[in-house]
């Protein structure tokens, strides 16, 4: 039988995007068990965090794609904050600055890698460089598409080195992200989030769900898989990436170093 993220990973190269309903909620009965195991999943990456930062010997590394208003920042809230940020730290990757753009693509990625014993969440991550860049033709097409087999093995080094890379992307329908950019026109609170860019990323709806069917494909490996999250109702995404990262850490099986001290010695100078 398939563990929940198996049924969620990309196998082979001919999957087809169109096949996965970002409208599904696979492995949940409804939006109160969701909510529960939530909870649940919760506390136990929380202790599971302070056994990975205690063991200081291996990493976590978790990708966040997904199209506008897919949810990243949303999930980032509700999940992620769950770690402590000492052991944590949240990179949004923009547009790169004139000194990451004088660089290879990687070199702000190799940078925001985690240490050992750190979790790392990429808001949005390398994975542009073959989406965005694609999609508008930032450089020419020889340059993107040997860029799959560099990030593949960019992230076998990651892995070999110790350190668990963990993709999701974020699938939403196109009416759903019409429903949430209109929400947001509607919501004086949510305005400032609003952008004609928006707008015209949009227009290139085909053409995005063409570079990410493509990237999720060809960059889905036995060390880095990426996993499709139906996005279309938001607790169901914030479950489904607890239970993933839940498990992950689980199966990554951090411990507590045992401490060499010298118990009675030292409780003996502290009882002076």
């Amino acid at each position: 039988m398939k563990t929940f993220a198996e049924r969620m990973q990309v196998r082979g190269r001919n999957m087809r995007l169109a096949d996965w309903d970002p409208d599904s909620t696979p492995g949940c009965k409804g939006k109160d068990q969701a909510n529960e195991r939530l909870a649940g999943n919760l506390a136990r990456i929380d202790e599971l965090q302070r056994r990975l930062y205690a063991e200081a010997r291996q990493s976590l590394l978790i990708v966040l794609q997904g199209m506008d208003t897919s949810g990243k920042d949303g999930l980032i809230r509700r999940v992620i904050t769950i770690f402590n940020p000492q052991g944590c730290k949240v990179w949004p990757f923009k547009v790169p600055t004139q000194e990451e753009a004088s660089h290879d693509f990687l070199w702000r990625i190799h940078r925001a890698a985690p240490a050992v014993g750190e979790v790392g969440v990429f808001n949005r991550s390398h994975y542009e460089d073959v989406l965005v860049v694609r999609v508008h033709k930032l450089v020419p097409r020889n340059v993107w598409s040997r860029r799959y087999r560099i990030i593949n093995e960019f992230e076998r080094q990651l892995h070999e080195r110790g350190t668990r890379v963990l993709k999701c992307f974020l699938h939403i329908s196109r009416e759903e992200q019409r429903e949430r950019l209109l929400a947001r026109l509607d919501d004086p609170l949510k305005r400032w989030k609003f952008s004609d860019a928006d707008l015209v990323e949009r227009g290139y709806w085909g053409s995005y769900q063409r570079a990410y069917q493509d990237a999720l494909a060809r960059c889905s490996t036995s060390h880095a898989p990426w996993h499709i999250i139906p996005a279309d109702r938001k607790w169901y995404r914030d479950f489904a990436v607890s239970q993933i990262v839940a498990d992950t850490l689980e199966r990554m099986n951090p411990r507590i170093p045992k401490a060499k001290l010298a118990i009675r010695s030292l409780r003996a100078r502290l009882a002076k």
